[in-house]
């Protein structure tokens, strides 16, 4: 059995600004994709920005990683965009940070549930990176959190995108970030999430392995009803669809935007390395998209929760330093249950 969501929008809707912490130097700008060597562990660990420019240090020194990447990022998107209050905020994630959460399960069990600090159980909360935005920004409106697993960041774009049809908002800030931890890593390894040999970025689509290598990072937007350079033209979610079913969605996907394969110029998939799930890429490219120049993004980021937001940054990047890109369209899946598409376009 599957489910599928789309929206039809009657406003236009454009990528206005954007910015992304990630295991890439994504963050000053320009996106040049480096090739990272990891050393121990499938695990690609974001490279974090110096926060002095964005968080006072008497906040900074009590803030989980999750908390100043997340923070961070927005704020630096709202920079990018030229906007100081959007008319709402609104983000996705997985696990929220688990940093705090593993804190407080620890101090629980060695504290024997005594004397216990409050402060991880607070930033532990998956929506304390929206409520820090919030109050640094001042911004006292629509403020919302998602956390469905595959589809977190999907729904907040969604959210968003209903809000700007609406008319209840003009400039939304919409958002995803996950982290990963040692425990957490562990924990997943242990029901196959990742490779069991260390399997460097570069050799993750040729390394014919179950399994993939795990990511982190925090991205942000800002959706709007001015015209821009990217226009968000349209998302579409498919729950544990079979391979049929993923096609026909496909199909009504790019009809309901009168947009036929041929006319994409650049499709961004979600391979990440596991023969367990990549069929669902190889067959809908071979099928729709055999002439098209494809590009993976998982190599440059990782797998999580949240990574489609990373594609979607990469998609923004893509377009408007190639003015020849007009239409790309991103596939993403999260372990075979969650499916999106996303298309932009000039």
């Amino acid at each position: 059995m599957h489910r599928w969501c789309s929206v039809n929008m009657k406003a236009k809707v454009y990528i206005r600004g954007c910015a992304a912490i990630s295991a890439q130097e994504s963050f000053s700008g320009g996106f040049v994709p480096q090739p990272v060597t990891l050393a121990e562990h499938n695990m690609m660990r974001a490279k974090e920005p110096d926060y002095k420019g964005f968080i006072a240090p008497n906040n900074l020194r009590r803030m989980s990683r999750m908390l100043k990447m997340g923070l961070t990022a927005a704020l630096q998107c709202l920079r990018n965009s030229g906007l100081q209050v959007p008319d709402a905020i609104i983000t996705g994630t997985g696990k929220g940070s688990l940093q705090d959460t593993e804190r407080f399960l620890h101090d629980i069990r060695q504290y024997a549930e005594a004397a216990l600090n409050p402060t991880p159980f607070i930033q532990s909360t998956y929506n304390s990176v929206n409520g820090l935005i919030a109050l640094q920004q001042q911004c006292t409106r629509y403020n919302n959190t998602f956390v469905h697993r595959g589809f977190s960041f999907e729904h907040a774009v969604l959210d968003g995108l209903l809000l700007l049809n609406e008319g209840n908002a003009v400039n939304v800030l919409a958002g995803g970030f996950d982290e990963i931890t040692a425990e957490h890593f562990y924990i997943k390894s242990r029901i196959g999430y990742w490779k069991e040999q260390l399997t460097q970025p570069a050799d993750l689509y040729t390394a014919n392995t179950p399994g993939s290598i795990a990511g982190e990072g925090a991205v942000f937007f800002v959706l709007s009803t001015e015209p821009a350079a990217v226009r968000l033209e349209g998302l579409k979610m498919i729950y544990k669809p079979s391979q049929e079913t993923l096609s026909q969605s496909l199909e009504a996907f790019l009809a309901q935007h009168q947009v036929t394969a041929a006319d994409i110029d650049l499709l961004i998939t979600g391979q990440s390395g596991d023969t367990n799930y990549d069929h669902f890429y190889h067959d809908l490219q071979s099928r729709y998209f055999p002439q098209t120049t494809s590009e993976p993004f998982k190599h440059l980021c990782g797998e999580y929760d949240t990574a489609s937001a990373f594609a979607l940054w990469m998609a923004v990047q893509r377009m408007e330093a190639e003015p020849s890109l007009k239409r790309v369209l991103i596939y993403n899946h999260f372990y075979g249950e969650q499916h999106a598409f996303f298309l932009l376009s000039r």
